[in-house]
């Protein structure tokens, strides 16, 4: 793990706190990839969405992003189910953060303006996966859909 990110961040900017910030977005990351990738239509938009969330919540380049989707997407095909991400986002974010994900979640979900039913079964599984409840999850979808209607 630590040479995948001696490679993306030059060895002096590794250190244990790196490593688990790394964690944190493959867990995200993952969870972003998986709900774009269950209706078997990765759009482009989803895939915009998906990189400025990455930057923005982790304050990284465009660069930075692609490396860790390829090594999230490699991540993903060795598991099987999203339990080990869900939990790694579990033991290391406040509830306030899970609710940001799940927001970042609906946001790939609608960047296509469509919710298809494999999406909102995953959505919710995601939800309880986090520890969310049913009104947290449609709370973070209306929050969602009003920012994206502005």
């Amino acid at each position: 793990m630590k040479s995948f990110l001696n490679n993306i961040f030059g060895e002096s900017r590794v250190s244990e706190e790196s490593t688990s910030e790394h964690n944190l977005m493959v867990a995200t990351a993952a969870l972003l990839l998986e709900i774009a990738n269950i209706d078997d239509e990765f759009s482009e938009e989803e895939q915009r969405e998906i990189v400025e969330v990455l930057k923005d919540r982790f304050n990284v380049t465009s660069d930075e992003v692609e490396e860790i989707l390829k090594a999230t997407q490699e991540d993903i095909d060795q598991r099987i189910d999203m339990y080990y991400f869900t939990n790694q986002i579990n033991v290391h974010f406040s509830s306030p953060e899970k609710m940001q994900i799940i927001e970042s979640v609906w946001r790939v979900i609608y960047a296509d303006k469509h919710l298809d039913g494999h999406e909102d079964y995953l959505v919710h599984r995601f939800a309880k996966l986090l520890r969310l409840d049913h009104s947290q999850l449609i709370e973070a979808k209306l929050r969602v859909k009003k920012q994206m209607a502005e």
